[in-house]
């Protein structure tokens, strides 16, 4: 598998986290754990996000299949924090683990 990570300063953490995991869910080919409030899993057909929320602070790490599913999740993570965080769009930088 391939991994990256991101960390994305905000005082919205548990509320993204919140809206990312509720927002999957919906969707029946997926499934999302999140076992904490502060915590939480989503896996994809292709891979899983693992998302944990902070004090200022929204961590992310994604694992995909291959590469490209990789760079796919990302795309996917970013396209739908972009749509809740639209009052302060956040700056999300992947690094490889």
């Amino acid at each position: 598998m391939f991994f990256s990570r991101a960390e994305i300063p905000t005082e919205q953490a548990n509320r993204y986290l919140g809206q990312l995991c509720a927002h999957f869910a919906h969707k029946p080919e997926l499934a999302v754990l999140r076992p904490e409030e502060n915590n939480g899993v989503i896996h994809f057909p292709s891979g899983l996000c693992s998302v944990t929320a902070t004090d200022g602070s929204l961590h992310l790490e994604i694992g995909g299949r291959d590469q490209f599913s990789l760079e796919r999740l990302q795309e996917v993570i970013d396209k739908h924090l972009q749509r809740f965080a639209f009052r302060e769009p956040p700056k999300i930088e992947w690094r490889p683990l």
